[in-house]
């Protein structure tokens, strides 16, 4: 069964942020991590309205820094700044399925559609850097274009260390269920993404070839899943949990910003729980930090001062 180093939290946009990352690294010490995905343009650019274009990583440990886009040169430049913020890794999206990326941008998923757009991006981005390249795509584009293995093995020429293959086509969206291929031929380890949520799911992926497993939506709400899926640690008060958040998103966006971005997280750790739609109601009108947290405390039953 796959160990702490196997079992990756995957990029997540407007999930895996910085304050999210600490909350995982509490629980996962050793688990690799993915960044939500980086516009190059933005990146480059410093678009100072993006706080993630300034973050560093040399206190998050096993990091890479996933960049988007489809111009080459960027592309490059983008990844050699990462590397001097500490990644240690480069991670080149090629599966975002959303228009914005995909058809209007000619990024994520679109490569799967444009291979030698694909292998320049590859080329460029491995001889830009000192550190690892990998990429993480899908099975194709759609169900006539199924054709993963070759972007794979273009990949493993560029000189990309290892790949994520999530078990759906730019088609289905997140629709429908992941159907993970066998791998074992594959030139390169790849891990497998897409409906990963037990240890079976894991056992199923290291049958079929993978070297690893990379966990997105599982980790919605529940930012202790990787450790829980190696058999670690989980947190005894998740009220307690939802508030330390609470806090490093404050410190990250400034209060504002944060009680916005936060109802949603607050949604997701909620979920499942009794009275759990009256508590998102509320916090949907909530603007004030400290309004925010009381209601999370009042809710999980938990002291504020933690």
């Amino acid at each position: 069964m796959f160990g702490n180093n196997q079992i990756f939290a995957a990029p997540l946009a407007g999930v895996t942020d910085k304050p999210f990352r600490r909350i995982i690294r509490e629980f996962s010490p050793e688990s690799p991590m993915v960044t939500e995905m980086i516009s190059c343009h933005s990146l480059v650019e410093a678009h100072k309205n993006c706080p993630r274009n300034f973050d560093r990583y040399d206190d998050e440990g096993q990091i890479g820094a996933q960049i988007f886009g489809a111009d080459v040169a960027l592309m490059a430049d983008a990844a050699k700044i990462l590397q001097d913020a500490g990644a240690k890794w480069i991670d080149i999206n090629m599966g975002c399925p959303v228009p914005k990326v995909a058809t209007r941008a000619n990024a994520g998923a679109y490569l799967m559609r444009d291979h030698k757009l694909a292998g320049k991006i590859m080329s460029v981005v491995v001889r830009a850097v000192q550190i690892p390249v990998s990429i993480k795509t899908r099975l194709g584009w759609d169900d006539t274009h199924i054709d993963w293995m070759d972007l794979i093995s273009m990949a493993a020429d560029c000189g990309v260390r290892f790949a994520a293959l999530h078990g759906r086509t730019r088609a289905q969206l997140y629709l429908g269920k992941s159907q993970l291929p066998d791998v074992h031929d594959a030139p390169i380890p790849i891990i497998a993404n897409g409906d990963i949520q037990t240890t079976a799911d894991m056992q199923n992926a290291e049958n079929l070839g993978y070297n690893g497993v990379m966990i997105g939506r599982g980790l919605l709400g529940r930012p202790w899943v990787l450790s829980e899926l190696a058999g670690g640690n989980v947190p005894r008060s998740v009220g307690a949990v939802v508030l330390r958040h609470l806090e490093y998103a404050i410190e990250y966006y400034g209060a504002k910003t944060a009680v916005m971005m936060f109802r949603k997280h607050a949604a997701w750790y909620s979920a499942g729980m009794p009275n759990s739609s009256e508590f998102r109601v509320r916090i949907n009108s909530i603007f004030a930090p400290d309004e925010l947290k009381a209601e999370i405390s009042k809710f999980w039953g938990c002291e504020l001062n933690i």
